[in-house]
């Protein structure tokens, strides 16, 4: 799946717009690499994303085959720090 489908399916970005304005500023990072919108993602990989004064970064455990609800989106991911 691509990143920023990912981000906006986990609910980590609200919109998949501003999840590739974000990823095209070089905030967003995937295994310690600025990742770009198109990135394929892979389970276990680190994907951190830098916001105004702090980086939260995330361990990917499912990759869904589309949508999931609210409810479950917050199992697509682990957050490290």
């Amino acid at each position: 799946m691509r990143l920023d489908k990912f981000l906006k399916v986990s609910r980590l970005i609200k919109r998949r717009t501003v999840a590739n304005e974000v990823c095209d500023s070089a905030r967003v990072f995937v295994n310690n690499n600025p990742a770009k919108p198109a990135k394929q993602l892979k389970v276990g990989d680190i994907i951190s994303i830098e916001y105004k004064n702090l980086i939260k970064t995330y361990k990917v455990l499912i990759i869904p085959e589309k949508n999931v609800p609210i409810s479950e989106a917050n199992t697509l991911y682990e957050e490290i720090n």
